[in-house]
């Protein structure tokens, strides 16, 4: 879906490049998440990809066809949810997906279909300029989806919403995976990351540091350990290696002759990875 090879980009009067030497792949039908603290160059990756941001150096090339060479006809395939609402404040909801429904050549989704999706339907006919934050970038998703693209760009999707929206959105996300669309996520919130990305760029100062699965990456990194709450007149923990574990004769004794409340099994968060990686936070 996406084939990147040494892309590098430096803004006008910028000392340096905001990213640089930048090669990755996306195949079709997975959710490829950037996870990096601001200022990383996700988003300006992004925007290369989202053909907002020319003058770049290296190859790009998208569905198979170099970037450059598309024209309007891109976004006909291409979806995007901005980080920051960009709506007709004094539009409804519903007039608002109209409106860009009608820049599209072919069909669209339903209007009230996706504001129902996302949580919209009673607000469809209010003004958006009475919107909370949360629920506006919920209508920037619904308009990213539109037109139901192949490929779909979203940055920092879950910013601002609470559980219960935060929750919809992920669904919605998956779905358009199960559906065999590509979405492309930017993000430093490493448990949106870690639930929803089938493959994870870790970037910082950049450049890519790392990319693989959540899993094989908190794997890799983990310590592979168990760790055991237990009361013994008062409460305590312990941990043992999780290699020989059945045959570990302190951990039986500790099963047998204590009151055990939690046994876990310690992996590595995204975050610990991202640390170990490349020496910085997330945040």
């Amino acid at each position: 879906m996406i084939a990147v090879n040494e892309l590098s980009y430096t803004y006008p009067g910028a000392g340096r490049p905001a990213i640089s030497g930048l090669s990755f792949a996306v195949a079709p039908g997975e959710i490829f998440g950037f996870l990096g603290p601001s200022g990383a160059g996700k988003s300006t990756t992004q925007k290369i990809l989202m053909k907002l941001l020319r003058g770049y150096a290296g190859e790009v090339r998208a569905f198979g066809r170099d970037l450059a060479s598309w024209g309007a006809d891109y976004y006909e395939r291409v979806g995007v949810g901005f980080e920051l609402p960009n709506h007709f404040l004094r539009l409804s909801a519903r007039r608002n997906l109209a409106y860009f429904a009608a820049l599209y050549s072919g069909p669209t989704r339903p209007a009230d279909e996706l504001l129902a999706l996302l949580g919209l339907a009673d607000a469809a006919d209010t003004p958006v300029e009475q919107f909370s934050k949360g629920m506006q970038t919920r209508l920037g998703i619904a308009r990213a989806l539109l037109h139901r693209p192949e490929l779909i760009f979203l940055d920092e999707p879950t910013t601002g919403l609470d559980p219960v929206s935060g929750r919809m959105v992920k669904e919605l996300i998956r779905a358009q995976r199960d559906e065999g669309r590509t979405v492309v996520l930017t993000t430093h919130n490493m448990a949106l990351a870690d639930e929803l990305c089938d493959r994870v760029a870790l970037i910082v100062d950049g450049r890519i540091a790392q990319i693989d699965a959540p899993r094989a990456l908190r794997l890799r990194y983990g310590a592979p350990r168990v760790r055991v709450e237990y009361v013994n007149g008062s409460l305590h923990s312990a941990e043992f290696p999780l290699e020989g574990l059945a045959d570990n004769g302190a951990f039986q004794r500790l099963l047998r002759d204590t009151s055990v409340q939690t046994i876990h099994s310690r992996e590595a968060t995204l975050e610990d990875v991202f640390i170990a990686v490349t020496g910085r936070s997330l945040s």
